[in-house]
C-alpha cells in the first residue's frame, strides 16, 4: 500500500472551504490558555468542516506564531470571532436557537456515546480551561453536559484531544 503525495489529496482551496456547506457544530473555546491547542483546535475544526470558533477570555486569537505552528493555515479558512465573556456568548447563542453543549466532568452528564445529536439543530460546544474546565456558570447555563468516557488512571484529556474525540463522533453522528 502506498502512502499518498500532498497532491493527490484532493483537499479544498481557502475559497471552496469558505463556501462550502459547513457541519452544523461551532466550537466555543473558554479560556484556553496554550496556544498550541488553540492551533490544534483551529486544524480539528477545519478538518471537520466547522461553521465558526468562538475563542473567549484570555484564549489568545489569531494572528500569533504559536497558534500558526499548531494551525497550518486553518486560522485563514475557519471563521472565528474573540468574545470576552463566555456565558454572555452562550446565552447569545441559545436566543438564536443553537443548543449548547458544555464537554465537562458533572453530576448527570450524558455519556458522549450516548448522545444522540438532532439532525435538524446546530451545537455550541464548550471546550473548558486546561486546569478548571468549563466555567460552572456555563455548564448551569447549557443545554447540554456531555462527558468522554475515560477508563484509565486519569482524570482528563488535553484539550485538543477532547476537541478531536467529540468533534469527530458528534460528526459521525451528524453525517
Amino acid at each position: 500500500m502506498r502512502k499518498l503525495k500532498n497532491s493527490e489529496l484532493d483537499r479544498l482551496s481557502i475559497e471552496e472551504f469558505k463556501q462550502s456547506d459547513k457541519t452544523r457544530l461551532i466550537v466555543v473555546l473558554d479560556n484556553i490558555r496554550s496556544l498550541n491547542n488553540i492551533g490544534s483546535v483551529f486544524r480539528t475544526s477545519d478538518a471537520f468542516l466547522i461553521e465558526k470558533i468562538y475563542l473567549c477570555g484570555i484564549t489568545a486569537t489569531p494572528p500569533h506564531k504559536d497558534i500558526n505552528k499548531t494551525a497550518l493555515g486553518s486560522t485563514d479558512t475557519v471563521a472565528w470571532e474573540y468574545v470576552k465573556d463566555t456565558l454572555s456568548l452562550v446565552e447569545t447563542l441559545k436566543t438564536e436557537g443553537i443548543k449548547v453543549i458544555a464537554i465537562e466532568q458533572a453530576e448527570h452528564a450524558t455519556m458522549l456515546n450516548e448522545f444522540q445529536p438532532e439532525i435538524d439543530t446546530t451545537y455550541a460546544i464548550v471546550f473548558g480551561n486546561e486546569v478548571k474546565g468549563v466555567q460552572q456558570e456555563v455548564v448551569n447555563a447549557s443545554n447540554i453536559v456531555i462527558e468522554i468516557p475515560q477508563y484509565g488512571t486519569k482524570h482528563s484529556l488535553n484539550i485538543s484531544v477532547s476537541v478531536g474525540v467529540v468533534i469527530w463522533d458528534v460528526f459521525c453522528k451528524l453525517t
